[in-house]
């Protein structure tokens, strides 16, 4: 299987000299694909404790040629260390008591109506509200800025990171910054005057974001600066101090 693999990976990323190449992967070269990634994610906890450096991603939507410029801004792995928050192709009740629960659930298993597997998919934050309050999505809730506080107060954590909203700049604070929303899939659909952003964590805990505009095919549908503003965020145990640098962007250019 790892022949196989090595193969496929190598066709994969022909991609990486001739953008809009369409990469030919059979069926039975996919299910197996398929397959294998299942099983090395079900010997992996539910909740992750990872080590830094690492990288950090949030929805691409089957965005395969800005996936590898995001892997080309941060490293290509084994070199580099990824996390992807999902959402990889296209298209809670009201309190987390413990990180433990996370841990508890089974898989594989079907995304519920509510509950906790519910609430970690599609709880939004919301700028509007303190507490809870209903979700537009017609599922989970949403929740304040106190909400974010006091959860990670309670579990003793610096920052909360999440995806499944598109965001114009690819990254958005909330919280007084104690959340971010990453969203990766630039020029979305086609039809959202977004960037994407890919948010990178060195071995100091100091994390940095970098913008990505839409490839050249897309620029048409979106008018961008060369420079772009990119926060840097210093991650301190029970506090998160933040600077900006203006910073010459490369990316579509």
């Amino acid at each position: 299987m790892e022949g196989l693999l090595d193969g496929m990976i190598e066709r994969l990323l022909e991609g990486r000299s001739n953008r809009g190449k369409r990469i030919q992967l059979n069926d039975s070269e996919i299910r197996q694909l398929c397959l294998t990634a299942k099983k090395l994610f079900l010997t992996q906890p539910n909740l992750l404790e990872l080590e830094v450096p690492i990288n950090i991603c949030g929805d691409i939507h089957g965005q395969y040629s800005d996936l590898l410029r995001l892997f080309e801004y941060g490293g290509f792995p084994p070199k580099a260390n990824y996390l992807f928050l999902g959402d990889y192709l296209d298209r809670g009740k009201q309190n987390m008591r413990s990180l433990d629960q996370i841990r508890a659930i089974e898989r594989p298993i079907d995304v519920p109506d509510q509950g906790l597997l519910c609430d970690l998919l599609w709880a939004d934050p919301d700028r509007d509200i303190s507490g809870w309050g209903d979700n537009d999505r017609g599922v989970s809730y949403t929740f304040g800025a106190d909400k974010v506080a006091e959860f990670l107060k309670k579990h003793d954590l610096d920052l909360i990171f999440c995806a499944h909203q598109v965001v114009e700049d690819g990254y958005e604070f909330f919280a007084d910054r104690q959340l971010v929303t990453i969203f990766s899939a630039p020029n979305y659909c086609g039809e959202f005057n977004n960037v994407g952003t890919l948010m990178s964590v060195d071995a100091s805990l100091l994390c940095s974001f970098q913008i990505l505009k839409p490839s050249r095919a897309k620029m048409g549908l979106l008018k961008t600066k060369h420079q772009k503003t990119v926060h840097i965020v210093y991650l301190i145990p029970q506090r998160i101090s933040c600077k900006a640098k203006t910073a010459t962007d490369a990316v579509g250019t």
